[in-house]
């Protein structure tokens, strides 16, 4: 097989990947795109790639994306629909690792919250000694949005702490213990009542500025958002204004429209929302490497794979 790595010109990743990659399929040629690289490949493994590295690219017999949001890439495709021929197969990562971290990442702010951590930090900075009543857990209700293979996952983990967990998706999904709504008609219900969310969509045109006032307005007060899914979900100045409304207890945001986060921002001089930089799960080489072999192999031998990434959906 002759394997074409892009790594979004991250020099560690792409060492870490080409060495595992070498060692996992000796008899594999991989070698690392290069400007005004335009030999054939049978596969192209890639991450923020550019135009050239794929457009009108010989040989190509599928393309895996090295994340498990693929946005960037099916943005490239609405620009140029031809960018990756029709019949060529694009995947995207599945987990990679990354399931865990995000049970880890949702549950520990699920948690804090619940436990009204974010009060006693208030307190703690006005030197106040204050016990607070506690949260009945039976009443305490957590969303997730996006039921994919993360999305499963998280409401799962969150599900286990004893929490009633509902997830909502854009089309109809079941998962044992949680109940699930789908599609627009059913959002007023998801929403209702709800005390935290966590958004795991999909981004794609339809659920940019998801995450808006009338998602805010609709939960029971205080309420919580955990961003895991993307930057643009979030309508920035709507969350702003529904903490300082007191509709928004609080928030703990790991993905944003610009990263790095300007220092300008707003978000910075709230101490209500929790920061981190897009850690909330990243791909780890083992798993991902051990990912995307299995994927190569089966594409390979002709045999059904997962990860399909569906053109039309985004996603």
């Amino acid at each position: 097989m002759e394997i074409l790595l892009y790594v979004g010109g991250d020099e560690t990743r792409t060492q870490a990947f080409l060495q595992q990659l070498r060692e996992r399929l000796p008899a594999s040629r991989v070698r690392v795109w290069q400007a005004g690289d335009d030999a054939p490949a049978d596969y192209a493994l890639v991450f923020r790639p550019p135009v050239e590295l794929l457009k009108q690219r010989a040989g190509l017999k599928a393309v895996i994306y090295l994340a498990a949001g693929v946005e960037y890439l099916t943005g490239m495709l609405r620009q140029d629909p031809t960018l990756i021929p029709a019949d060529v197969p694009v995947l995207r990562m599945e987990d990679a690792g990354m399931g865990r971290q995000m049970e880890e990442y949702a549950a520990y702010n699920v948690l804090r919250f619940f436990r009204r951590m974010h009060d006693y930090d208030a307190a703690r900075r006005a030197g106040r000694w204050q016990k607070l009543p506690p949260e009945d857990i039976a009443t305490f209700h957590v969303g997730v949005a996006g039921l994919g293979v993360l999305g499963q996952r998280v409401a799962r983990a969150v599900a286990r702490l004893g929490f009633p967990v509902r997830g909502w998706s854009r089309s109809e999904k079941s998962v044992d213990g949680i109940q699930c709504l789908a599609g627009e008609a059913q959002l007023p219900r998801f929403l209702d009542g709800l005390r935290v969310v966590i958004n795991l969509l999909p981004l794609t045109p339809e659920t940019a500025d998801t995450l808006d006032k009338q998602w805010f307005s609709a939960m029971t007060a205080p309420a919580y958002v955990i961003n895991i899914g993307r930057g643009p979900h979030l309508v920035d100045a709507d969350l702003l204004d529904a903490i300082r409304a007191g509709q928004i207890g609080g928030a703990a945001l790991d993905v944003f429209r610009e990263e790095p986060l300007p220092a300008s921002h707003p978000f910075w001089d709230e101490p209500r929302i929790d920061i981190t930089p897009h850690i909330a799960a990243v791909t780890l080489s083992n798993e991902g490497v051990a990912q995307v072999v299995e994927k190569l192999t089966l594409l390979r031998d002709g045999t059904a794979v997962t990860g399909l990434v569906d053109r039309a959906r985004g996603y």
